[in-house]
């Protein structure tokens, strides 16, 4: 719902012109107002911005130049208490703790409540006054009682420490910077580069995994000594001396070995759905829901029904959508929602095509769409979409779950790829898929990116050497079942993929995606259960689709699994503008020298396959990101 910034020195000052450039880089994720807080260490004041509302302005004097050791930024998405007593930062009754908070905590009434029979007293109706007053109740074990997204920074003056935490599903980002003597963070990595202790240099482990996995996974980002705070983390830095500390406050829990019959299970799951649908549709703006025509957002459509008579529903259409497009239609008119349908062309994508990808802050492998989703949602006046996201990971629905299986079968001859020496196309597919050794390979294999040689065949050899490609750190599960590649699912391809795209996607345009089937029961529930009913290896989503039979068109329930993305390979076969965009990026890069320029031009010439398109839209990626944060 907002975006926060900010950072602690521990010996010495520097100016506000820090804390305002870092807020003014991030206003498009909260166009509504804006505040800060600074402090000196000891005790802290409160300052109004040029974008704040006018009752904020008399409230505040305007920040102007000044120094501080600490600094907190806010800038303001309104969606819950859309009066000034939602103002960020926002500070308890004795001034000495500090919050700003972006995201959106759907049990807060129930906190609320609880908190008020210990005492407590309320001055607004926003969720950002639940989290405060319980950190003062209970400390950090608020965290672990949060329903929602979220991503904040406090700092206790009493206590003496700086807290960052981060959501279980990390589905608000935060990034931070941390030396011994100062530490920022921002809702975005554009605000930390505004920062005067910072320069941005690559960071070339972290662009190696991005390359295999089409996102960098966290804690890691391409940037050196810039970090993102892992998902279920609370970090508490130590006012004083700047030492760090951060500490789990929740996992996904393993599944039990007990029985467990499907039709109470389906029946379970159902329930803990609608009961998220219910909650992620309050708001005090009005809420949409995005529905693609594929089970997740229809289902999640369908339920809201349920609880607001007046939900309607909106869906991108591309010229090779049309399925989609059928089915979201045959949804709208069985449940009899308003359904609006924006139809991109090309011309619109090749308008934002530089703008967009270089919003984004790391290389990618494919055109974001969710940006129009979230642009058109803004025209139709909607702040808050419901999204299906999550529902892929958590009830196994990727193609590459249902490859599981060959893949166990044929691991004894993974030897047989020494005795292969040619080193044509079908031989190198062969060797990269016998070299799957453990799951994180399977799982690596599965996100259709650069492979691992061709990484080390592309990248300049000095710096090649500087990796540790066997990423070893990252490599969470050593078993080869189903429980490994769904760990896998939802920390790297839901926490440090998807979710982190579709937040940049959606506040680009002011505005917030939210995810009911991200919900803390509902993820705790479905975890628990026996792996064998979750996961079948035959059909995807095996649950969720028992689910959904009692709410969806029938043709929905027939449509193959399908991502929601563009099909990039068309667009740079079939487009010239395209092409000529592809040729001048690669022309660019080659110069750099970060690359083998000889492997660049064979890849680009050799476009024999979609897969073939996706590596060459990495380089460019890269080209464009290199561009924006390093020369911009």
């Amino acid at each position: 719902m907002c975006g926060i910034s900010g950072y602690h020195l521990l010996n010495k000052s520097i100016s506000s012109r820090n804390i305002l450039e870092m807020n003014d880089a991030i206003r498009h994720r909260g166009p509504d107002d804006e505040g800060f807080w600074l402090s000196d260490g000891t005790s802290g004041n409160s300052f109004s911005g040029q974008s704040s509302t006018s009752a904020v302005k008399n409230s505040f004097p305007i920040l102007s130049a000044t120094d501080s050791r600490i600094a907190l930024g806010f800038r303001r998405l309104s969606i819950v208490d859309l009066s000034e007593k939602g103002h960020q930062p926002m500070l308890s009754d004795d001034n000495s703790i500090t919050i700003t908070f972006n995201g959106e905590i759907y049990n807060f009434k129930t906190l609320k409540k609880e908190l008020e029979q210990f005492g407590h007293h309320f001055r607004s109706h926003s969720d950002t006054e639940v989290i405060l007053r319980g950190y003062q109740e209970w400390g950090t074990a608020i965290f672990a009682k949060l329903d929602g997204m979220f991503a904040l920074a406090l700092v206790d003056l009493n206590l003496r420490q700086l807290i960052l935490a981060r959501d279980r599903m990390g589905m608000k980002p935060l990034f931070y910077y941390h030396q011994n003597d100062a530490i920022v963070w921002a809702s975005e990595i554009k605000a930390l580069l505004k920062n005067e202790l910072i320069q941005p240099k690559i960071h070339w482990q972290g662009v190696y995994s991005n390359f295999l996995f089409q996102a960098t996974l966290a804690p890691e980002t391409c940037f050196q000594d810039i970090f993102s705070l892992d998902t279920g983390i609370f970090m508490s830095v130590n006012l004083d001396n700047g030492m760090a500390e951060k500490v789990r406050f929740w996992d996904l829990p393993k599944a039990t070995s007990n029985v467990v019959d499907e039709s109470q299970a389906v029946a379970e799951i159902d329930r803990l759905l609608s009961e998220s649908v219910e909650k992620q549709l309050y708001a005090d703006v009005p809420v949409t829901s995005m529905m693609s025509g594929g089970i997740d957002s229809t289902l999640i459509t369908a339920q809201s029904k349920k609880y607001k008579e007046d939900i309607n529903a909106f869906t991108i259409a591309y010229p090779f959508s049309e399925s989609e497009i059928k089915n979201a239609r045959l949804m709208a008119e069985q449940i009899q929602i308003p359904h609006y349908i924006k139809t991109v062309s090309d011309d619109e994508i090749l308008q934002q095509l530089k703008d967009n990808i270089q919003h984004f802050e790391e290389p990618y492998s494919s055109l974001e769409v969710l940006m129009n989703a979230a642009e058109y949602a803004r025209t139709l006046g909607f702040k808050v979409v419901l999204s299906g996201n999550g529902a892929d990971e958590l009830f196994a629905g990727y193609s590459h779950s249902l490859k599981l299986g060959r893949w166990k079968k044929t691991r004894p001859f993974s030897f047989l790829r020494h005795f292969l020496i040619t080193n044509d196309d079908l031989s190198k597919k062969i060797k990269n898929y016998l070299s799957q050794e453990d799951m994180l390979d399977f799982f690596r294999q599965s996100q259709v990116a650069m492979k691992p040689a061709e990484v080390k065949e592309v990248l300049n050899w000095e710096i090649y050497k500087s990796i540790s490609p066997q990423l070893n750190d990252k490599k969470t599960s050593k078993t080869k079942d189903y429980e490994a590649l769904f760990e896998y699912d939802m920390r790297y391809s839901l926490s440090s993929h998807h979710v982190f795209r579709d937040d940049l996607s959606a506040m680009k345009y002011g505005v917030e995606f939210r995810y009911p089937y991200l919900s803390n029961d509902l993820i705790d529930y479905v975890a628990s259960l026996p792996a064998d009913l979750r996961f079948n290896g035959i059909q995807n989503k095996p649950l969720l689709r028992k689910v959904a039979q009692s709410y969806v068109h029938p043709e929905v329930l027939k449509m193959p699994k399908r991502g929601f993305s563009f099909p990039l390979a068309h667009f740079i076969r079939t487009e010239a503008r395209v092409r000529n965009f592809v040729t001048e990026q690669l022309e660019s890069l080659k110069i750099r020298g970060f690359f083998n320029a000889a492997t660049i031009d064979q890849w680009w010439q050799n476009q024999n396959s979609d897969y073939d398109c996706v590596k060459i839209w990495q380089l460019v990626t890269f080209e464009l990101w290199y561009q924006r944060y390093f020369e911009s």
